[in-house]
């Protein structure tokens, strides 16, 4: 079966990281995209190890980002024993559109990255 997502859009807020038992980064990003004219959808987007260091050193709440990965349903129940489904991407790749800049050094844009 096929699992394959792409989307463009602006972050909500500032990426998240945390970091695993055994020291890798992963990034968090809550991603706004327009499924109509008038319409916004949000989706959390997952990020590991470089791609995570790479959300934390150059994203930033605004930033209007491309996102390639694939989706995961996540279930779970509440304290409150309510059941809640979301879905959710785990990135593969990403591509920056617009950032203001910031992470950047003197004279060095997205272009210029190593990725």
């Amino acid at each position: 079966m096929l699992n394959h997502c792409v989307l463009t859009g602006n972050l909500g807020s500032d990426p998240e990281i945390r970091y695993t038992t055994n020291g890798d980064p992963v990034a968090t990003l809550n991603l706004a995209f327009r499924f109509s004219k008038d319409q916004t959808g949000w989706i959390k987007v997952t990020c590991f190890k470089k791609l995570a260091e790479i959300c934390e050193k150059y994203l930033h709440k605004g930033a209007r980002i491309g996102i390639d990965g694939y989706l995961v349903h996540e279930s779970w129940e509440t304290q409150n024993n309510e059941k809640r489904t979301a879905l959710k991407i785990t990135a593969n790749s990403l591509e920056f559109i617009k950032t203001d800049g910031r992470g950047f050094k003197e004279g060095e844009d997205a272009n210029d990255l190593p990725f």
